[in-house]
C-alpha cells in the first residue's frame, strides 16, 4: 500500500497525516486555508471550538519534545478533544510490552487518534497499517524521514509574507543528512511551485544525491544565500559535533553561522525562520533570530493552527 493509499480514504478524503511526499497540491493548500479559518479562535474569550467534542487524542511521544508535544496537545484542546500524554518512559513500552500490544490497549480505551513521534523511520506508517479503521494517526517526527507539520507550518507563515510561492528562491541552512525537517520541507516547496530551493552545508552533513530531492546543494554559506527570498536555519545537534562529521561548534559557526553580515547577501525584505530550538550563536546570531527579518515565533504560533487544521481534517470534523 503506498503513502497516498494510506493517507487517504476511499473517497480521497484525510484519514492519516504521515508525509507530504504522496500530498498534492490542492491538499497542502486546503490544509493551509483551514488553518488559516481557526486563526480568530485565539482571539476569542474561550479559545475553543467544538469540532471534536467528545474525542480522545493520544499523544504517543517515544522520543522527547516539549515545544512539538505542547502544541499538538494545545491544538487537540482548542478542537475540545480529550488529550492523553502518555509518557512512553515508564510506559508498557519501556517493560518490554510490544508496540502493538500498547496500541491495541489504548485502542481498547476507545480513542480516537494518535499522534506519534518515534526515533525510527517508518514507525507511524507502520501504527497506520495496524490500528482499527475509526483511528487517525498523525506523524509527529519519525527518525530522519519526516515531520510533515513542522513542514506545513513552516510553508504556511512564508505564505502568511510571500504568497507568490513560484517567484521565490528558499535555502535551508545546517544539518540536511539527519534533519527530517529539512526532508519535508524540500517535498512541501518543491510541490507548491517554489523553483529554487537550496541545501547549504558543509559537505559531511550533505545527503548523496540530495539533488533527486529537487534542492539544490551549496557547500559555501555566502554564495548560497545570493538573493534569497526566505532562509531556512536548521538546528545543528551537537552529538554531530563529537563525531567526524564537524570540527567544532566555533569553526561551524564561522563557515555556516548566519550573521547580520551574511543575511545582507539575501533579498532587503529575506525572512529568517528555524524550526527551534535555536542554538545561539551556533547556528545564528542573537541579532539575527531577534531581528526584523526574524518570522520565528510567528511559526511556533502558527504551528497551533496547523496541527488543528490537520487533526479536524483527519477526523472529518471540517467540510471539504
Amino acid at each position: 500500500m503506498g503513502d497516498e493509499d494510506l493517507q487517504l480514504d476511499q473517497q480521497g478524503r484525510l484519514r492519516h497525516f504521515l508525509t507530504l511526499e504522496a500530498l498534492s497540491r490542492e491538499w497542502l493548500t486546503r490544509i493551509m486555508d483551514t488553518a488559516e479559518s481557526f486563526g480568530s479562535v485565539t482571539e476569542q474569550k474561550v479559545k475553543k471550538v467544538p469540532l471534536l467534542r467528545g474525542k480522545t487524542v493520544v499523544n504517543l511521544f517515544f522520543e522527547t519534545s516539549t515545544r512539538t508535544r505542547t502544541t499538538f496537545e494545545l491544538a487537540a484542546k482548542r478542537l475540545s478533544a480529550d488529550v492523553l500524554n502518555l509518557n512512553v518512559a515508564v510506559s508498557a513500552t519501556a517493560k518490554g510490552e510490544s508496540l502493538l500490544d500498547t496500541i491495541r490497549n489504548l485502542e481498547a480505551m476507545f480513542v480516537d487518534m494518535f499522534v506519534v513521534r518515534h526515533a525510527d523511520s517508518g514507525a507511524a506508517h507502520f501504527i497506520a497499517r495496524h490500528v482499527a479503521p475509526h483511528i487517525s494517526v498523525i506523524n509527529a517526527g519519525d527518525g530522519r524521514h519526516a515531520h510533515p507539520t513542522q513542514a506545513l507550518l513552516d510553508v504556511f507563515t512564508i505564505r502568511r509574507h510571500k504568497p507568490d510561492f513560484e517567484s521565490l528562491k528558499v535555502a535551508i541552512v545546517g544539518d540536511i543528512l539527519h534533519s527530517r525537517v529539512a526532508r519535508s520541507q524540500i517535498h512541501a516547496l518543491k510541490t507548491l511551485g517554489v523553483p529554487e530551493v537550496r541545501v547549504i552545508a558543509p559537505r559531511t552533513l550533505l545527503p548523496v544525491a540530495v539533488e533527486d530531492l529537487g534542492a539544490e546543494p551549496y557547500c559555501d554559506l555566502d554564495a548560497g544565500l545570493e538573493d534569497v527570498d526566505v532562509v531556512i536555519m536548521l538546528r545543528l545537534q551537537r552529538e554531530r559535533m563529537q563525531g567526524a562529521l564537524l570540527p567544532s561548534e566555533h569553526e561551524y559557526y564561522q563557515c555556516f553561522g548566519l550573521t547580520q553580515a551574511r543575511l545582507e547577501r539575501a533579498k532587503p525584505d529575506c525572512l529568517v525562520m528555524h524550526p527551534g530550538p535555536i542554538n545561539r550563536g551556533v547556528e545564528m546570531a542573537s541579532d539575527v533570530a531577534d531581528g526584523v527579518h526574524s518570522v520565528i515565533l510567528e511559526q511556533v504560533s502558527h504551528g497551533i493552527g496547523i496541527r488543528m487544521a490537520v487533526m479536524a481534517l483527519a477526523m472529518g470534523a471540517v467540510q471539504v
